[in-house]
């Protein structure tokens, strides 16, 4: 089975998150904001998916396993116990669920990378939905880092 990656794109550019993307040889890259919009060039869905397109690499958009709103909140104050229960709240609920089993399902047939902001992986919940579908696959997780800026 391929591993699991993950990426964070804080302090990268787009190029540096695509070409690392690239080198792992990502087939599908999973965004796993609930917002999926960025103030940083290149990191908006329609622009994400695009570049990724050009390059062969799919995009899929899976907004139930975002962090809720207040939850980003506690992460950008640096509360992460707080940002932690929020999130295993939020991901037990139906909605989060099912989007779980979509990418568990994904992830038994390509070469996936979750994606959301955060460069450290133990500070974003992608590591909570990479280490859940560990569980449910036996998938190594493999986080990949960008070239800062």
């Amino acid at each position: 089975m391929n591993p699991l990656f993950t990426i964070g794109y804080e302090q990268a550019t787009s190029d540096a998150v695509l070409h690392e993307l690239t080198k792992a040889r990502v087939r599908l890259l999973v965004d796993t904001r609930a917002v999926a919009a960025s103030r940083r060039p290149g990191f908006s869905k329609r622009q994400l998916a695009a570049s990724l397109d050009e390059n062969g690499i799919g995009y899929l958009h899976l907004r139930g396993l975002g962090t809720p709103s207040e939850g980003r909140q506690a992460a950008r104050s640096g509360n992460l116990d707080k940002l932690w229960r929020i999130y295993e709240a939020h991901i037990k609920t139906a909605g989060a669920q099912e989007e779980l089993d979509e990418l568990t399902a994904l992830v038994r047939k390509n070469r996936v990378c979750l994606l959301c902001y955060e460069r450290d992986p133990a500070h974003c919940h992608r590591s909570r939905i990479a280490e859940l579908v560990r569980e449910r696959t036996g998938v190594e997780i493999k986080s990949l880092i960008p070239v800062l800026l």
